[in-house]
């Protein structure tokens, strides 16, 4: 029985999964969307949206000590201060009124050669007031 158990193993060990998933939310903050399998854009999804909502809260942090230290938890993602700086100084305050849902993962059919279900999976377009 599967009770409690979250994580989809995507058939790779734990540190190959953990690549996987990091690369994957780098590269939706780069180019704003990405083709992938259905089941690597619902996994990379929420991790996507996980350091969207904690660069949401660097962007409104009171001190700046706070903000150093949720800058500094987005960076462990990725190791990159140049892409960190990017996610919370440009992509996090276009989200500030958004409670959450940043993400949308779009079917595209099957891939030719195995007929995997394939997916985008891109940042939502913010609407300008």
């Amino acid at each position: 029985m599967r009770h409690r158990v979250k994580t989809k193993k995507l058939n790779r060990y734990a540190s190959h999964r953990k690549a996987l998933i990091k690369n994957l939310a780098r590269s939706v903050f780069e180019s704003g969307s990405i083709i992938t399998t259905t089941t690597k854009a619902k996994v990379a999804r929420s991790a996507v949206e996980k350091i969207l909502t904690k660069a949401k809260k660097a962007n409104s942090a009171e001190t700046k000590e706070q903000k150093m230290a949720l800058s500094r938890e987005i960076n462990k993602n990725f190791n990159d201060r140049k892409l960190t700086a990017k996610i919370v100084n440009e992509i996090a305050p276009k989200y500030m009124d958004r409670n959450g849902g940043y993400t949308r993962v779009l079917k595209i059919g099957q891939r030719r050669g195995d007929a995997s279900e394939m997916s985008i999976l891109q940042l939502l377009p913010v609407e300008e007031k």
